[in-house]
């Protein structure tokens, strides 16, 4: 009987003190993970922290893109026309065409007679005559004056009331023959798209030939 209740005894105290010892066991368990897990987030806020200055950098680094941009674009925007060699910019003023002019002609009875064609701007119109010839032409054939000058002049600026002249003397052989016309067709240069027929009265056309553009009717004087 003895032996029974001492052997009861001593299994109570085995299960109480097992009990114990798990209990201490798996709080041990527990202390050790909270531990470990503490342990491996410090790196992660670490590397959290290390991120900040990283982004403000690439803040920074993106408004100096931006400055730089608005830089380049002010920089693009200034000057215009060309380079005159001395650092400075000549603004680039168009050349004349035919549909620029206001046209005009007069018989002129000097160097056996001849055709002084003059040319004014149109209102509001500022344009340049190359330092070359007029082209001019007669009749259906396209038959053209020759040069009566080898030399290139300066271009002349024609605005307001400035008039540049050419002389055309129709005829510069000595024969009978030629074609008789009663106007002739004109363009600034050989480029001028859109030419003028401009009235002159009755003229003998062979060999005909014109002046370059002046600025003055007794430059414009087709000497043959």
């Amino acid at each position: 009987m003895f032996r029974t209740h001492h052997r009861k005894a001593l299994l109570v105290s085995a299960a109480l003190v097992g009990g114990t010892l798990l209990m201490t066991a798996c709080e041990d368990g527990d202390a050790t993970k909270d531990t470990g897990a503490a342990q491996s987030s410090a790196p992660a806020s670490s590397s959290a922290a290390s991120a900040t200055p990283s982004g403000s950098a690439g803040a920074g680094s993106g408004k100096g893109s931006g400055a730089k941009g608005q830089g380049s674009d002010d920089s693009a925007g200034a000057g215009s026309g060309v380079d005159a060699g001395d650092g400075t910019r000549v603004p680039v003023e168009q050349g004349c065409g035919a549909n620029d002019i206001t046209w005009s002609t007069r018989s002129e009875s000097q160097a056996g007679g001849y055709i002084l064609v003059m040319a004014k701007a149109k209102p509001g119109i500022t344009c340049y005559l190359p330092g070359t010839h007029p082209v001019v032409a007669f009749g259906s054939d396209g038959t053209e004056a020759g040069p009566a000058e080898q030399a290139v002049g300066e271009p002349i600026k024609l605005s307001g009331g400035t008039t540049a002249y050419a002389g055309v003397n129709p005829k510069t052989s000595n024969t009978n023959g030629g074609k008789e016309l009663d106007s002739i067709i004109v363009a600034v240069d050989d480029s001028d798209a859109n030419p003028v027929s401009l009235k002159v009265g009755s003229i003998t056309v062979d060999k005909a030939i014109v002046t370059n553009w002046h600025t003055a009717p007794k430059d414009a004087v087709p000497f043959s």
